[in-house]
């Protein structure tokens, strides 16, 4: 199995895993960064704020993790998509969409689209 296969079966294990701000276990809760870090088993930083608009801190933060910047479109791929104003959020791409921690929904979902628009996409270096 390829790095984003597993990618998937992770995060498609934590679907139904309640949303919780900061959350890095699905037990108790995941946001969307909990979510990305258990799908590609990085480690993630703590305390973030719930809005950010800053691309270029975010992808220097997903970059020093260990993951690589890419154009194509792979399963298991890590996306950064804008929910809304000053506001980033993280979803797992899968075979015919995406995995998310959705904080309306309260719950990690999966989804064809989300209608927010890919501002990147990265994956691990495996």
């Amino acid at each position: 199995m390829n790095a984003g296969a597993r990618a998937v079966d992770a995060a498609r294990g934590a679907i139904g895993a309640r949303f919780r701000l900061h959350g890095r276990d699905p037990a108790t809760g995941l946001d969307c960064v909990g979510l990305a870090a258990l799908a590609l088993n990085v480690e993630v930083p703590r305390g973030y704020a719930l809005r950010c608009d800053n691309v270029a801190y975010v992808a220097g933060v997903i970059e020093a993790a260990g993951l690589v910047s890419v154009t194509d479109v792979r399963v298991g791929d890590l996306l950064l998509l804008r929910a809304g104003p000053g506001q980033l959020h993280f979803a797992i791409q899968t075979e015919d969409g995406m995995i998310h921690a959705d904080a309306m929904l309260r719950r990690v979902v999966e989804r064809r689209e989300l209608g927010w628009p890919v501002i990147g996409r990265w994956r691990t270096g495996d």
